[in-house]
């Protein structure tokens, strides 16, 4: 890593000067948000880029300026059909790309879901624990043979994942309230987790895995609060933060918000950030401060026993033996 970037660093930023072509890209929920500046800023520098999308008509509308920096920037965007809330549709999915063949530099599981209310996905898991976790851990250790030589997958979390560690008793919370933040920080610790174990299984392949706390933006991914609750979490945030002594949170504009992915992707050594938790395009440190709008990474998102025995749970969760990917 010899150039150093930071929180304010652009996406075209960190890849300035880089050339992409020849270099393919799979990146999950690229019709908004950080997906699509993701996608934008990979094809505006050469990229093939396959983007999947649970809704393929709203994709092929809001995707229409990463065809413009495809067109260019000499990139490439194809779109193909996910629901991640459906195991069916992933193996469909992963299937098809598995028949393609076409192997992939780089997977980015970007798509996700925040505190939503309460809902099952189509197989009947809790919906954040399904869609974030269960989702992508199917769809990549399906497609984990495309993984071009010395590849590199990368898997949103969020600084929420400090709210709450996974419980691997009541994944689904069958026995328990619902809580929608603690269902999503549950589920973000749980994505850091696959990262870590996955990096730990396929690093003798050069395949390396990190998590990624892109930033807070204000984007489309919390939809499901009211513009209220929006502006109480804001000030909650805030107030948590000055307690602790800690400057005020920034809010990060969609360009910047989409650099530490695409820094993890393409521009970071893959050895150095293989198997860690990153923010503001560097590899985090371990912060087990209680405080949930502190910076870092609480380490029971990366303890190696856990994510082993996480594994083992979504393994049986979905059915499928990923033992010999």
């Amino acid at each position: 890593m010899t150039e150093t970037f930071g929180a304010k660093s652009t996406a075209d930023e960190v890849l300035d000067g880089v050339d992409l072509k020849g270099k393919r890209f799979l990146i999950t929920g690229v019709s908004s948000g950080i997906g699509l500046e993701t996608a934008r800023a990979l094809v505006a520098h050469g990229a093939s880029v396959v983007g999947a999308v649970r809704d393929l008509a709203k994709a092929e509308r809001t995707t229409a300026s990463v065809r413009d920096a495809a067109s260019q920037g000499g990139g490439s965007l194809e779109l193909i059909e996910l629901d991640l809330a459906s195991l069916q549709s992933v193996r469909a999915c992963a299937d098809r790309l598995l028949a393609d063949g076409r192997r992939f530099d780089s997977i980015i599981a970007n798509a996700g879901v925040m505190a939503t209310p309460f809902a099952r996905t189509a197989d009947g898991f809790e919906l954040q624990f399904g869609t974030n976790h269960l989702g992508h851990f199917a769809l990549v250790n399906r497609i984990a043979p495309l993984f071009a030589d010395n590849g590199r997958l990368v898997v949103l979390s969020s600084q929420a994942h400090r709210v709450a560690d996974v419980d691997l008793d009541d994944p689904n919370f069958e026995r328990q309230a619902y809580d929608p933040w603690v269902a999503y920080g549950r589920s973000k610790t749980a994505t850091s987790l696959f990262a870590a174990e996955f990096d730990r299984r396929h690093r003798d392949r050069g395949i390396r895995a990190a998590s990624v706390m892109p930033g807070n933006s204000l984007t489309d991914l919390p939809r499901h609060l009211r513009q209220e609750d929006l502006q109480g979490l804001f000030e909650t945030v805030g107030k948590a933060r000055a307690e602790a002594g800690l400057p005020p949170a920034e809010l990060k504009d969609i360009a910047q918000v989409a650099a530490t992915s695409v820094w993890a992707a393409v521009v970071a050594d893959k050895d150095e950030i293989g198997g860690h938790y990153l923010e503001d395009c560097a590899v985090a440190p371990i912060n087990d401060t209680p405080n949930p709008f502190a910076d870092g990474v609480r380490s029971y998102a990366l303890d190696a026993d856990k994510a082993k025995r996480l594994w083992a749970k979504s393994e049986e969760l979905i059915g499928a033996n990923t033992a010999a990917v």
